[in-house]
């Protein structure tokens, strides 16, 4: 039967999507919106989390374009790769995360869209095995990281890390809060660059984590997003390597987005370990069907590129030569912040494109206001959106704010 929609009876039918609430508009996606309109000259994008070089742009690697004009060249069909994506590109990818580690019979490891697919379909594995479970997140952290496991119907808990009044670890307040948790839950953690603050866990600190994971029975959950972009690829992985090392079970969402700069083919990963191969063939069996279910297949074009590099001893050396040249710009730029003010000091010692100002909300809005410098509203400033000229420009118009953030202590 068709319905008139101009008919009275139409107007008295429910609207099946009535019970929907608006939602905040994303606030990032807001101040990219300002700053495209901004129409001064001098205006410092310090918002969007992407790379960037000395000119401002975003490039495509060399690496990347000669991998895709082989990809061009060679590639003879479009069809599917089936759920688990491209296998080659997954263990290449996993001797560079995981090194001499990464092959054995008890970790599985599928393709996924960017590290964010990574979290949502290790969020589901997590809540198909044990409801339950809790996933701990340390505050601040990125705004997506919490909704990815609640949409999940895994329930979030956070932890402190970070003393934003020394911009440094606090260590023993999330030892402090992490009591709480109990036997199955989650730990969600960075494996190198941890952002968005830009501070580290010390290599003792990495270790108690372990410990305490060990201990309490908790499952930990690395989100590595920035390996090679803060003290190379071996050191960025160290962390990651000792978490699984020692322990059976461990969970790894892995993002090629920023370090092969294909944020916009969205390649990622996800590794989970398990504690015997018997698991882990259940384990694989889950992850499959629940790919399956949320995307079907996995965008091919980003990953052959990745594997083409990694496969390739030319391409892959020509790429990490690239990757060094962009984190020497990121710690160059931490550096110049640093020496431009006794305040900015613990930013040297930071790592990866991330920072945390202490500034209030109304700081943030006069920065932009006054002086088109646009940044989160949490205070997180990415790095690599200052290049030398506009360091002592950032410098100057922050000055006064640093020095009523200090008052108001």
């Amino acid at each position: 039967m068709t319905i008139d929609l101009s008919s009275p009876l139409a107007a008295i039918l429910p609207d099946p999507l009535a019970s929907l609430t608006a939602q905040p508009a994303d606030a990032l996606l807001g101040l990219i919106a300002l700053h495209r309109a901004d129409p001064r000259p001098g205006k410092i994008d310090l918002g969007v989390g992407v790379f960037r070089d000395d000119s401002g742009r975003t490039p495509v690697m060399h690496s990347v374009k000669a991998a895709e004009a082989r990809l061009i060249d060679t590639q003879d069909s479009k069809s599917y790769l089936g759920a688990e994506g491209d296998v080659a590109y997954t263990e290449a990818l996993a001797a560079v995360v995981f090194g001499g580690h990464a092959s054995h019979d008890r970790l599985t490891g599928v393709q996924t869209p960017g590290g964010t697919g990574a979290l949502r379909l290790g969020a589901e594995l997590l809540a198909r095995a044990n409801r339950a479970a809790r996933v701990w997140i340390g505050t601040p952290t990125w705004p997506n990281h919490g909704p990815i496991f609640a949409e999940a119907g895994l329930e979030t808990r956070s932890h402190r890390f970070f003393d934003p009044i020394t911009a440094s670890i606090d260590f023993a307040a999330m030892i402090e809060d992490l009591a709480e948790a109990r036997a199955g839950d989650v730990l969600l953690l960075h494996g190198c660059c941890h952002n968005p603050t830009g501070v580290s866990f010390s290599r003792d600190q990495w270790r108690a984590l372990a410990d305490l994971c060990a201990a309490r029975g908790l499952i930990p959950f690395v989100d590595l997003a920035y390996q090679g972009l803060g003290d190379g690829l071996t050191d960025d992985a160290a962390a990651t390597r000792m978490i699984f090392d020692a322990l059976p079970t461990a969970l790894l969402a892995y993002s090629c987005d920023k370090n092969f700069g294909l944020y916009r083919d969205r390649v990622g990963a996800l590794w989970v370990q398990s504690s015997s191969a018997a698991t882990a063939g259940s384990v694989r069996s889950n992850v499959l069907t629940l790919a399956r279910s949320l995307w079907s297949m996995p965008p091919d074009h980003g990953a052959a590129l990745v594997r083409i590099i990694l496969e390739d001893e030319t391409l892959r050396a020509q790429w990490e030569a690239e990757l060094n040249v962009m984190r020497a710009r990121i710690n160059g730029l931490r550096q110049a912040l640093a020496a431009a003010d006794s305040r900015l000091s613990t930013i040297a010692a930071q790592r990866g494109m991330f920072a945390m100002l202490p500034l209030s909300t109304n700081a943030i809005a006069t920065l932009r206001e006054d002086h088109g410098i646009y940044m989160a509203p949490n205070g997180r400033i990415n790095i690599a959106g200052l290049h030398t000229e506009t360091v002592p420009t950032f410098v100057q118009a922050l000055l006064p704010h640093l020095d009523a953030a200090e008052e108001a202590r």
